[in-house]
């Protein structure tokens, strides 16, 4: 983060919403917590906004006027790897959910469902957590627990982690920041984003989310 007269420069924050009462709350809020919100209400908007300036978080709906936020999403992560991407949507279905944390998006919310802070929620959500509405959580959690049970033995590693790596990925899955993994683990908080971008490359994605996903399909680690 830069610093501008000695002074942390502001998060900045891209919220995509087509619903002007809605929009005008969330960043009515963002604002005075003293975050910097620019808002566009299209897709078409959200990629005008992108292509002046990455933001450090995205918030979108996924329902737009002119296309679909999965669109938006995956072009975000494409072209910025370092921004937060949370959902905002009254869209809770299994595609939607998936299709969201696949391309992605490293929370989601459900409208009907937001937290009384959205400011703290940002905040969680750039210190590496990943912030969940409770039914989307017991949803992720009821599908993986309907897949086939690995055969009995040790779990099969096709990606090869190492057992660091693994602890690792358990403090992800868990919704630690850096530095909690860190302290858990006793490593120093730098070494973190290192052993990240290996699983990540080993495990062939790019999101805190696909990376869980992923694990658990591979049976490295259990939820």
């Amino acid at each position: 983060m830069t610093e501008r007269d000695g002074a942390p420069a502001a998060i900045t924050i891209l919220l995509v919403e087509d619903d002007a009462p809605t929009c005008w709350r969330l960043q009515d809020a963002l604002v005075k917590a003293e975050y910097e919100v620019r808002t566009a209400g299209t897709l078409g908007e959200a990629r005008q906004a992108l292509n002046a300036r990455a933001p450090r978080v995205l918030l979108t709906d996924l329902r737009l006027p002119d296309g679909h936020g999965i669109e938006l999403i995956r072009e975000t992560r494409r072209r910025f790897p370092d921004t937060e991407i949370m959902v905002i949507s009254a869209l809770g279905d299994e595609e939607s959910v998936i299709s969201a944390i696949t391309v992605g998006a490293t929370g989601y919310l459900l409208k009907d469902a937001f937290p009384t802070d959205i400011a703290t929620t940002v905040r969680e959500l750039v210190a590496g957590h990943s912030p969940i509405s409770a039914s989307i959580a017991r949803f992720i959690v009821r599908r993986t627990q309907t897949t086939a049970e690995p055969p009995p033995g040790p779990a099969l590693n096709t990606a090869r982690l190492t057992p660091r790596e693994i602890d690792i990925l358990w403090g992800i899955a868990k919704g630690f920041s850096y530095a909690e993994i860190a302290s858990h683990l006793g490593l120093s908080r730098q070494t973190v984003p290192g052993h990240i971008k290996n699983i990540y490359r080993k495990l062939e994605v790019h999101t805190r989310s696909e990376a869980v996903f992923e694990a658990v399909q591979q049976g490295l680690i259990k939820l």
